[in-house]
């Protein structure tokens, strides 16, 4: 079994694997569609959306490019490394395929990508659904068959069965001067709290067993909607905690922003309604560094906030994600950062080097830091977040943990501990005894070995 270490980029994620075969490979006519969907949870919810759609008109969805008619590319643009990934992944489908759909977040730029790739077939900006499907309709006509075309309740997923993202809301009210998100998917456009409550119903119905919250800023859900209550939901995230915890699955709380009211969704954490884990985006520690980063310079109180957190619910794990080498970053202001991590002590941590984006205002901030330095700041800041993650879990040693298994082969059950979220903490194995476990089977483990990420364990009872 690999292990599987904190990812070090936040902007990066597993593309999708497509699991589903086609519902009747033996069909003629029916439509194929592939999808590489790259980039974060929510570009992933988004392809979630597109393939239900194509699903629901009668398209069956290929796993590979030689079985599809036409591929979608999902795309990421967070970033210029990013980007290129996205170019990559495109002109892999042209190679392979031939007939490629781009959307996503680089579509914002189309002639970015046509500039690379002119014989893309069309191209969409994010989470513009019915472009997508225009595009795929001229492409690949439909060919539906309402006797045989059926949807599953929960739509088409391209996560495992036992555990799905819910996306409460779209877009970004902040204007941090080195992300472009904003510009991409606009402002903070919430969901209503009845229409997230009953996804994650019929979720958890068809045998989800972890609801994983994503948004751009999820502190902030239902400010647009100023906490509206509609169908006995108020579109406030503390009552939306509180909802989806009472559905008996793991509720897992990301992108969280430290505002004040975030401390009301302690006690909902320490109840066991909703996992001790939050994933809070610091991105650094000096005031002058969050200045220019145009974000609040608070980070003497949020250690107020983290103590008051932790003793209101000592088992909480927090995960956060920095940028080291910002334009202006001093060594002092990366000591400063440093001296932080040493006090906050944070459970899981994420780091990137600072990059330009176009269109960023960061890009014209004066000093901008050399290569070099930003390559040895990151390397010292990684050497600190992996001593402080060793120490951490080495705690664990003798304690009975309850984890998830998120899948079994001859080797073992890799699984996950309630501060472990898929693809970005670590990861919980089980070398004996695992015969009868199943993906999704949640468990009890006494702690046997720890190394810097990851745990292993002996499975107590099923």
């Amino acid at each position: 079994m690999s292990q599987n270490p904190p990812s070090l980029r936040p902007d990066l994620a597993p593309r999708a694997l497509i699991q589903d075969a086609p519902r009747d490979q033996n069909r003629a006519g029916q439509p194929t569609i592939g999808m590489v969907s790259l980039g974060c949870p929510k570009a992933l919810v988004d392809s979630e959306r597109i393939l239900t759609r194509l699903r629901a008109e009668g398209y069956a969805i290929s796993p590979d490019y030689a079985g599809a008619d036409a591929v979608i590319v999902n795309t990421c643009g967070f970033l210029d490394s990013a980007k290129a990934e996205s170019l990559e992944a495109i002109g892999e489908a042209l190679r392979e395929n031939g007939r490629v759909i781009v959307t996503g977040c680089l579509g914002a730029e189309p002639e970015y990508i046509t500039g690379a790739h002119p014989k893309v077939m069309a191209v969409t900006g994010p989470h513009q659904y019915e472009q997508v499907l225009d595009a795929v309709h001229g492409a690949v006509p439909p060919s539906p068959d309402p006797f045989i075309d059926l949807l599953p309740a929960t739509g088409v997923r391209l996560t495992p069965r036992h555990f799905s993202y819910l996306k409460i809301s779209e877009g970004c009210n902040h204007h941090c001067k080195f992300c472009i998100i904003p510009d991409m998917r606009g402002r903070l456009v919430s969901r209503p709290a009845h229409a997230v409550i009953r996804e994650a119903e019929k979720l958890v119905e068809a045998g989800v067993r972890e609801l994983l919250v994503i948004s751009q800023d999820t502190s902030a859900y239902g400010v647009d909607l100023k906490h509206a209550e509609a169908k006995g939901h108020r579109a406030h995230i503390t009552d939306l905690a509180r909802d989806l915890g009472a559905l008996g699955a793991w509720v897992r709380l990301h992108y969280v922003y430290p505002y004040p009211h975030v401390r009301d969704l302690i006690p909902l954490m320490a109840e066991g309604l909703v996992l001790p884990y939050l994933d809070i985006p610091f991105q650094h520690a000096h005031p002058d560094t969050l200045k220019r980063m145009a974000r609040p310079a608070a980070a003497a109180k949020t250690l107020d906030e983290i103590a008051r957190w932790r003793a209101d619910c000592p088992e909480i794990v927090l995960r956060s994600t920095f940028i080291v080498g910002y334009p202006g970053e001093t060594e002092a202001e990366f000591q400063t950062l440093l001296d932080w991590m040493d006090e906050a002590q944070l459970d899981r941590v994420g780091c990137f080097q600072y990059e330009d984006v176009a269109g960023a205002r960061s890009n014209a901030l004066p000093d901008h830091v050399a290569p070099e330095v930003k390559q040895e700041r990151w390397e010292r800041f990684m050497e600190k977040a992996q001593a402080i993650s060793e120490a951490k879990l080495a705690a664990k040693l003798g304690s009975v943990q309850e984890v998830i298994v998120d899948s079994v082969d001859d080797e073992g059950a890799t699984c996950r501990t309630k501060a472990d979220a898929p693809e970005i903490d670590g990861n919980l194995f089980i070398d004996e005894g695992f015969e009868g476990l199943r993906p999704g089977d949640i468990v009890k483990v006494e702690v046997e070995e720890a190394s810097d990420y990851d745990l292993w364990g002996r499975l107590l009872e099923k």
